[in-house]
């Protein structure tokens, strides 16, 4: 099913939305990750899949991700979950899903946290862990992390990697795990939105207000009880970036969560295994009635 563009005025940014499906079907609103992410990437699959089971699927484009410029605001969490909060408002969507991944996942907690949602869907979700990583090097890789991010040497890195195809296809390797998943035309897109999209500085920036020195900045978990939004929690079992213990013990906390683990899949789950993901959304929301 084709898709839908469309630019949405919102305070201090112009944001580009992707939709799919009927125009008057129930909402699924989806947020796309940090880095080389884009709606188009990350939903590309799911939105048309969605979109055929009769639901308006609506997928931006961050401010400064994909085909939306910079926006003229520090770019701190709680300034990107007031964003999705004015989407919202600016699209009148007043009965739907909210759901992301990795970033995208982290501000829909956010907002569920603000305002209701008929159901959530939650993929690699960020904002569900202290640091960085676990383990007994936890807090070293964190203060390594902060120092790197805090000097210009990880953005420095990071960017010279992005301008770097056979490093980026190496790195898609770490997140998408089925090696039938990691098609020609992803690596390829996956390359083209690092080399010349905004999506690499703009999630440094989003990084530098993240990452301190002993911890992140943003930790919703001791919040995640106030939710009463029914939420899917789709995690990959192979999922070196948030470790499935930490979703595991989210969907527990969820008054009304429900995890779904999606075994040899890595961090961009619904790329991974839509065989597995795709079906287990459209089965959730059917659930909600």
């Amino acid at each position: 099913m084709n898709a839908r563009r469309t630019t949405v005025d919102v305070t201090g940014a112009m944001v580009s939305v992707l939709e799919w499906g009927p125009a008057s079907g129930p909402v699924v609103l989806l947020l796309h990750g940090g880095g080389a992410d884009s709606a188009e990437l990350s939903w590309g699959q799911v939105g048309p899949a969605l979109a055929d089971a009769g639901y308006r699927v609506v997928a931006p484009d961050h401010p400064g991700f994909g085909r939306s410029p910079r926006a003229s605001w520090s770019l701190t969490q709680q300034r990107l979950v007031s964003y999705v909060g004015e989407l919202v408002d600016k699209l009148g969507l007043d009965d739907y899903v909210i759901g992301g991944l990795s970033l995208g996942g982290g501000l829909t907690i956010g907002h569920l946290l603000e305002r209701p949602a008929r159901g959530a869907l939650l993929l690699g979700a960020f904002g569900i862990m202290p640091r960085l990583s676990d383990g007994r090097l936890s807090r070293l890789n964190q203060l390594t992390t902060y120092a790197l991010q805090r000097s210009g040497v990880l953005g420095a890195v990071t960017r010279g990697y992005a301008r770097n195809a056979k490093a980026m296809e190496r790195g898609l390797r770490m997140i998408v795990r089925n090696p039938a998943a990691r098609t020609p035309e992803l690596v390829r897109d996956v390359v083209a939105e690092a080399a010349e999209g905004q999506g690499i500085r703009t999630f440094d920036e989003w990084q530098r207000d993240q990452v301190l020195w002993d911890r992140l900045r943003t930790d919703y978990t001791d919040r995640l009880h106030e939710i009463q939004t029914p939420a899917l929690v789709v995690h990959g079992d192979r999922d070196s970036g948030v470790p499935v213990a930490r979703a595991r013990a989210a969907a527990e906390l969820l008054p009304r969560g429900t995890l779904l683990t999606v075994p040899g899949a890595g961090h961009w789950v619904q790329r991974d295994r839509p065989d597995l993901v795709v079906p287990a959304v459209l089965d959730f929301l059917r659930g909600l009635g």
